[in-house]
This record gives C-alpha cells, sequence and structure tokens, in this order.
C-alpha cells in the first residue's frame, strides 16, 4: 500500500473516530499602523509587481495561531483555558468556519452549532421568536422541525413575553439564553461554546450544565471554552492549554488547570523588574526588620517563632517526601526562596491516621525554611476532592494573620492548622503554598505544592455530598 493510500486510511478511521480534528492550523493577521498603510498594501504592491519591482510591505504580520493540532473524540467534552489574547476565539472561529486558517485544515464530522459571541446571527430589528426561526434556519432546521422544537426553546429560555419583542432592548443575559436554547435544542453533532455562559445567573447555568450533560450522554462532542477551571475540571473529559497561539499542554483536566494557573500567577524565575521591585521592597522593610529584631531581644522572641523549639516542632524533623500521606503525584513550583519541607498530620492523638473520623479536629502542622528574607510571607493551603474541586481555600492574607511581618534568611517556622472534619467519606487532597508580593501587589510564589498531601475521610452516615453543614430536621405535631 502506497504513503498517499495509509495516510488515506488513517484519515478515514480518524473521521469515523473523531467530530474535530484539526491539523497544523496557523492564522496570521495583517495589522496596520493606519488606514492610508492599508491602502497601500491594496494598490502599492500591485505597481510594484507590474513595474518588475519587490512589492512592497506595509503592514505588520500577527501570528494568532501557530502550528495548532489536536482531536476531539466523537461523545467526549474538550476544554480549551488560556489568558486572553492566546488564540482561543480564533480557534473556534476557524473550527466553525466563520474564518479561513492561513495553513493547515480542519476536518468536521457532522453537523456543528457554536455559541461564540452574543446574538451572533441574530438581527436586531427582530423579535425574539422571528430569530429563533432565523438561527434555527442557518442552524439546517425546516420550518417545520422549528415549530415542533418551539415550545422547547422557549421553556429553556424563559424570557416571557419578551419574546416577542426586538432583541435590541434584550440584556446580554436574556440574549445568551435564548442564543444557547436555540443552540442546544437541536440537538448538534457538535457544540462549541466560548465563555457565553458566563453572563447567565447561577439557575440559568446550573440549566445550562445540566443540558451539556444530556447532550454529552447522547453523543454530542462539546468544545467548551471558559476562565471558570472549576467549570473545565468538572465538565471535561480532557483540556488543552493555550497561550500565545501554541499549544502548550494537551491532557487531562486537572493537570492542564495547575500549568494555565502557572501561567495565571507566573510561573517563572524571578529576575528583572520583578528581582528589583522585591529588592526594593526588602531595603524599605529593612528599619522595621531592625526594629523587630529589638523588641524580640527586649522581649524574649516573637511568640510565633517561638513554636519551632518547642515539642511540636520535633514532630517535623523528617523529609515530606517520606510521609505518610505524601503524595508522589503532587504538582510543585516556585521559585524556592522559601520552602515547606515537612509536614505533620494528627486527630485524636494519632499520628499520620490512614483514616480520618468524620467531625473530629485535623491538625496539620507544615515546616518552612526561609532561604531570604521575606516580607510578609502569605501561608495558604486548600482542600480539594479528587476529581479537582476546590472544597475550602484559604490563606493567612484572607485572614488578616498579623503574627509574621518578615522572616529573616535561615530562618525556619511551623505553620499549625486546625480544621473540623466536615467532610463526606472518601479520598481528598490537600494543596499547601508560601509566597509574597511585590509593593505593586504582585504575587511571587516560592513554593506551592499542588495535591502533596492525601487524606480518606471514612464512614459518615448522616449526609452524602461534600461536606457536612450540620443542618437539623425538626418535626412537630399539630
Amino acid at each position: 500500500m502506497s504513503g498517499f493510500k495509509k495516510l488515506e486510511k488513517a484519515l478515514q478511521m480518524s473521521s469515523k473516530e473523531n467530530a474535530i480534528v484539526v491539523s497544523q492550523v496557523s492564522k496570521c493577521f495583517h495589522v496596520y499602523e493606519n488606514p492610508v498603510h492599508r491602502l497601500k498594501q491594496f494598490v502599492f504592491p500591485r505597481l510594484d509587481r507590474a513595474l518588475g519591482r519587490e512589492p512592497g510591505v506595509y503592514h505588520e504580520e500577527f501570528w494568532a495561531l501557530k502550528d495548532i493540532s489536536f482531536t476531539l473524540p466523537k461523545g467526549q467534552t474538550m476544554g480549551l483555558v488560556g489568558r486572553n489574547g492566546s488564540g482561543k476565539s480564533t480557534l473556534l472561529q476557524i473550527i466553525a468556519g466563520t474564518l479561513t486558517p492561513t495553513q493547515g485544515n480542519v476536518k468536521v464530522n457532522g453537523r456543528i452549532a457554536a455559541l461564540l459571541e452574543l446574538g451572533a446571527g441574530f438581527n436586531s430589528d427582530f423579535t425574539g421568536r422571528e430569530n429563533v426561526y432565523l438561527n434555527a434556519s442557518l442552524l439546517g432546521l425546516s420550518r417545520d422541525e422549528t415549530d415542533n422544537k418551539l415550545d422547547d426553546i422557549l421553556s429553556f429560555a424563559d424570557i416571557g413575553r419578551f419574546i416577542d419583542s426586538p432583541v435590541r432592548s434584550y440584556s446580554s443575559g436574556m440574549l445568551v439564553r435564548l442564543a444557547f436554547a436555540v443552540q442546544a435544542q437541536i440537538n448538534p453533532d457538535i457544540l462549541i461554546v466560548d465563555e457565553a455562559l458566563a453572563v447567565g445567573d447561577a439557575k440559568f447555568q446550573a440549566k445550562c450544565f445540566a443540558r451539556l450533560n444530556r447532550l454529552k450522554q447522547d453523543g454530542t462532542s462539546i468544545l467548551f471554552v471558559s476562565h471558570a477551571t472549576e467549570q473545565i475540571v468538572t465538565h471535561c473529559d480532557q483540556a488543552i492549554l493555550l497561550d500565545a497561539g501554541v499549544i502548550q499542554a494537551n491532557g487531562k483536566p486537572k493537570d492542564i488547570v495547575n500549568r494555565y494557573l502557572d501561567i495565571l500567577f507566573g510561573k517563572k524565575e524571578i529576575q528583572g523588574s520583578v528581582r528589583d521591585k522585591v529588592d526594593k521592597q526588602i531595603t524599605n522593610a529593612a528599619k522595621g526588620e531592625k526594629d523587630r529584631l529589638a523588641r524580640e531581644n527586649n522581649t524574649g522572641g516573637s511568640p510565633f517563632l517561638k513554636e519551632v523549639s518547642t515539642d511540636r516542632a520535633k514532630m517535623l524533623n523528617g523529609s515530606f517526601v517520606e510521609r505518610f500521606n505524601y503524595n508522589p503525584a503532587e504538582y510543585r513550583w516556585g521559585d524556592r526562596a522559601v520552602e515547606i519541607s515537612d509536614f505533620y498530620l494528627e486527630q485524636n492523638g494519632k499520628e499520620f491516621p490512614s483514616s480520618f473520623e468524620p467531625l473530629d479536629e485535623i491538625k496539620l502542622m507544615l515546616k518552612i525554611n526561609f532561604y531570604s528574607l521575606i516580607v510578609r510571607p502569605i501561608i495558604g493551603f486548600a482542600v480539594k476532592t479528587k476529581e479537582g474541586i476546590t472544597i475550602y481555600n484559604t490563606n493567612t492574607e484572607w485572614l488578616n494573620s498579623e503574627e509574621l511581618e518578615s522572616v529573616r534568611e535561615g530562618e525556619n517556622i511551623v505553620v499549625s492548622i486546625k480544621l473540623p472534619n466536615l467532610l463526606y467519606e472518601g479520598d481528598y487532597f490537600l494543596s499547601v503554598g508560601v509566597a509574597s508580593s511585590t509593593i505593586e501587589g504582585e504575587i511571587i510564589p516560592h513554593d506551592r505544592r499542588y495535591d502533596s498531601i492525601h487524606i480518606s475521610v471514612g464512614p459518615v452516615g448522616s449526609f452524602t455530598g461534600f461536606t457536612d453543614l450540620n443542618a437539623r430536621i425538626d418535626i412537630y405535631h399539630d
């Protein structure tokens, strides 16, 4: 079999298994400094070629996408995350067919519906009802098919009498309700949603996600774009991280969200202007540090830092990675100017229990080593399900903790965290971290250990869900 026939057969097999196949797609936009340059680009190159000269260029090239390749299997939901300007909307428009790629190609297998922009495909002078028929016809539905689905569409949109008002009078929330209702009720083979659900209220969003789950069960493939990382983790089978027009990672939603947070909150070496800001902050804090040392010499030291020499601190003389509850699959990053070197878990006097009892208090202690002077360190922790859904997250800054204004180079501290075990039975992961901020408020991650500590909660029996809200049910006889 020739190489061409093998490639053709492979593409045919891919078409059967995949809803979308994106192959080496790139998109270049021409950026003009002003309208005059646009006119020059239209006229002068033709004259140059006619005169046998090298055509002039009056624009700059901006590559919004560079060599993008991925596949979306049929019946799966793929999340797409990335910062604003990373190329997400451009990619979706190419997949939907409203933009043409500069290079590469896209293969779409089945009828596609897309919510790319609010009111896309709507006529502002038409009523909502008229736009339902217009939008449905653009999606390939006949008048009779739309008639049969009209009640379901209007019920889902739930905008009442405004359905017979021009859509120019609609709020953004009403517009997306109607647009989503039309797109979701046609049972498309592929549905693309680009941040459209962000404008809906909580009740409408719950209804939308219930509909998305139903579509997925019926075999619809979904490409979902959201800045809400919890939605990506909860609703997607796989995810892609796009940054600067390039795919940075493609894999499990939980892993991709971690990488996205790296980019969003600055996983990088501290250097250049950021390092200068930190040095300036340390310099400004020098006088306050001298005053603090003087006070400690007179009073016997900081009460908070005294914990390092207590019996509890002696429990923290091992290694983080050797502890029973340590998760080797943790995701760790930071500049390591500070390190979380050890942890200790206890419940009811039992060290590092294999299973935690419901309702009883859990004690978590962290040993933190400082290799630089850090002004007002921010120490935090989070509790997540094994699927990556955050149940609780807080830090010393949010809690207005005043114990630590600064920690000197070479010092170690112990942080004690106590929390009642109100979790439902099952497996959970604790994430811990230390950061600081510049004078301008830019967060500098020093040591972030995501999902680094595994805890297992024993049988509860009194509720289901995530956490115990201590509800009471009282019954009274009339």
